[in-house]
């Protein structure tokens, strides 16, 4: 059989799957793949396509010449949701210029609208939610049969949660990784769709995700990526008190591993020994991803976020006396209804006093079953679009601002490999840049390899970007 490849959204890579192996069929069956969305998204993906895999299918990154395509769709906001109705689309005329026999939607976006999508989107075969993903080869045989005739869908509860024993060709860098923690989310955001797409929150046991880290690292990984919907809420529905530090304290003993990154804490639950872990621990990279959404008081209680103003100054000051150097990254939504111009002014003057390193920036939507689709007072386009680009622009000067600041100083970098801009030069990340989200450092001189730990000395900076050589 010759080597698989995988398609991944619409780029491709040639990454060669660890599981593949000959099955005693006369005739393999060949998977396209197509992942939508973000990280927790993409680790879906991967334990889909290691199931396939060590199940006897090949994968392809040519959808022309896939007999079963699956698209992994993401259901999070409208945007999202075009994006995956429109990649539908387009594979399905596959079926009529191609060899593809099956077309299946997964994921969340068919787990939120199920038979919605077979009767509007009659040229898919299957739709899989979340709660499936460790059937999807039996699905896929079940498609394929002879007799098979009509639409079929597959739902269930709770969404499904992978162990360490699940087979998992992962996509990306060799040497880093994403773990996912937990599925669903307990809490109640206004404008959020998640815990009816994923369910309540279901936290893995800590064994399981210390030998998934045990085997990555065996592997080669040296950077543990770890997300959920609500990572500070590890391990409440398993009685575990404060979670999360009780994982990292567990993690940080593997072999091995240089950095472990948490993503997605919510601004609440954050005790002293979870920071003082973070300040102490060398393998715990002092970067804080902690989504606000907004910082104004009415603002947030429309937005059923717990907590205020008072007390989000308060917890940021604290992360940043308790971890000295920690980086920042937060996301806000601007065009939530509701969102006076007085409340605007004042998340921007929050935005530009504060110095985020990293600040995200999301438009509200209006989302069904989601309580804000009721609330009065809504935004225009034009001004969130106004909002946004205003609060993007302040902070690009504040990442200016910093990156010169770097400038003289000599950091750990993690070699990521050849530069995508050019071979000439090679790509890594500081603890204080977090893969594919934040920016890259440049290293243009030097020999080494992807995976390993270098000291580099900066010497320019751009907007998000530094550039440097390796010191001894």
């Amino acid at each position: 059989m010759s080597t698989p490849l995988i398609q991944l959204g619409r780029k491709n890579t040639t990454k060669k799957p660890a599981l593949a192996r000959k099955t005693a069929a006369a005739k393999t069956t060949t998977i396209g793949f197509v992942n939508l969305g973000c990280s927790k998204n993409q680790v879906d993906s991967e334990v889909m396509l290691g199931t396939l895999v060590h199940d006897g299918f090949a994968l392809t990154d040519n959808p022309k010449k896939a007999e079963v395509v699956i698209i992994n769709t993401c259901g999070f906001i409208e945007e999202a949701k075009q994006e995956s109705i429109n990649t539908i689309l387009e594979h399905s005329k596959l079926k009529k210029n191609g060899v593809c026999r099956v077309l299946i939607a997964a994921g969340c976006l068919a787990q939120r609208y199920q038979g919605d999508l077979l009767k509007e989107l009659p040229e898919l075969d299957g739709v899989v939610g979340t709660g499936e993903f460790g059937n999807i080869a039996t699905i896929c045989r079940d498609l394929l049969a002879p007799q098979k005739r009509q639409q079929r869908l597959w739902i269930s509860e709770p969404p499904y949660l992978y162990d360490a024993d699940a087979p998992r060709l992962r996509l990306g860098k060799a040497h880093s990784a994403y773990v996912k923690i937990a599925e669903g989310c307990n809490r109640n955001c206004a404008f959020c769709a998640i815990p009816i797409m994923r369910g309540k929150q279901r936290s893995r046991p800590v064994e399981s995700i210390v030998a998934e880290a045990e085997r990555l690292a065996a592997e080669g990984v040296k950077e543990l990526n770890l997300i959920s919907q609500d990572t500070i809420n590890y391990g409440v529905d398993l009685g575990i008190r404060d979670g999360l530090t009780t994982l990292l304290s567990a993690l940080v003993k593997v072999k091995d591993i240089h950095w472990i990154r948490p993503f997605y804490l919510y601004p609440q639950q954050i005790t002293d020994k979870l920071l003082d872990l973070y300040a102490g621990e060398e393998k715990i990279t002092k970067y804080i991803d902690m989504p606000l959404q907004h910082i104004n008081d009415r603002m947030l209680k429309r937005m059923h976020r717990l907590g205020n103003r008072a007390a989000i100054d308060k917890l940021v000051d604290r992360i940043r006396t308790r971890i000295p150097g920690v980086a920042f990254r937060t996301a806000f939504i601007v065009g939530f209804p509701g969102e006076t111009e007085k409340a605007y002014q004042e998340l921007k003057t929050y935005v530009t006093e504060r110095e985020f390193d990293r600040v995200a920036v999301f438009l509200y939507s209006d989302e069904e079953d989601t309580t804000a689709l009721a609330l009065d007072e809504k935004i225009e386009r034009a001004v969130m679009d106004e909002r946004r680009n205003e609060l993007l622009a302040i902070q690009e000067n504040i990442a200016a601002a910093q990156g010169q600041a770097r400038i003289g100083s000599v950091i750990d970098v993690l070699v990521e490999g050849p530069s995508e801009e050019t071979p000439l030069l090679l790509e890594g990340r500081h603890e204080g840049l977090a893969p594919e989200i934040d920016g890259v450092v440049y290293i243009n001189d030097g020999t080494t390899n992807p995976g390993d730990l270098v000291k580099v000395e900066i010497t320019e900076a751009a907007t998000y970007d530094l550039v440097g050589h390796i010191v001894a």
